[in-house]
């Protein structure tokens, strides 16, 4: 099974319009979306191209292959337009031998409430900086931004096949990597 994690679109009809074709591509068994799907938010700057309505007809044409956990700039007003449900916080996933977290960030940053152990898999947005990180045998990811990626990183994605998870680029091309262990 092929999983694909994007976080943070904010409007952008143009990083939109590129994920498409990366979706194309990677072919996704599901696609999990990490919030902040269509408002820009009061501190971003406007994202190329911000068309809301024409990000939900992207997203809506996914439908079947959705999962989406709300963000902080998601709101109840966007589960009128959009397709699949989105008002949760976070979500828990199985992905062979790991129990997946997901979440926006802004909420279920503080992990300790998690009740996390060794193998899961804390999967989040919000920070708009890819992360693969390993600690105490708990893995923490974040596939970054699609359209408005901070700290001079790339528009990113994730995906997690073959136990395991590459955050890449727009073109597909893999910007990191990290193999999870069977043991747990």
């Amino acid at each position: 099974m092929k999983l694909l994690f994007i976080s943070d679109i904010h409007g952008s009809a143009y990083y939109m319009s590129e994920l498409m074709k990366a979706i194309e591509k990677e072919k996704p068994d599901q696609i999990i979306v990490l919030g902040d799907i269509l408002y820009h938010g009061p501190r971003n700057p406007l994202p190329k191209e911000y068309e809301p309505k024409l990000v939900v007809k992207y997203l809506n044409s996914l439908k079947t292959k959705v999962i989406a956990v709300r963000g902080n700039c998601d709101s109840e007003v966007d589960q009128m337009l959009i397709e699949y449900p989105m008002l949760s916080d976070y979500g828990v996933l199985f992905y062979l031998n790991h129990r997946i977290f997901i979440t926006h960030g802004h909420l279920y940053g503080n992990y300790e409430t998690l009740n996390l152990q060794k193998g899961d898999i804390v999967m989040q947005g919000h920070t708009h900086i890819p992360k693969c990180k390993i600690e105490d045998g708990i893995y923490y990811l974040n596939p970054g931004s699609i359209s408005l990626p901070k700290e001079n990183n790339e528009n990113s994605y994730g995906v997690i096949e073959n136990n395991s998870f590459q955050i890449k680029n727009l073109d597909c091309e893999v910007l990191y990597e990290i193999e999870f262990s069977n043991e747990v």
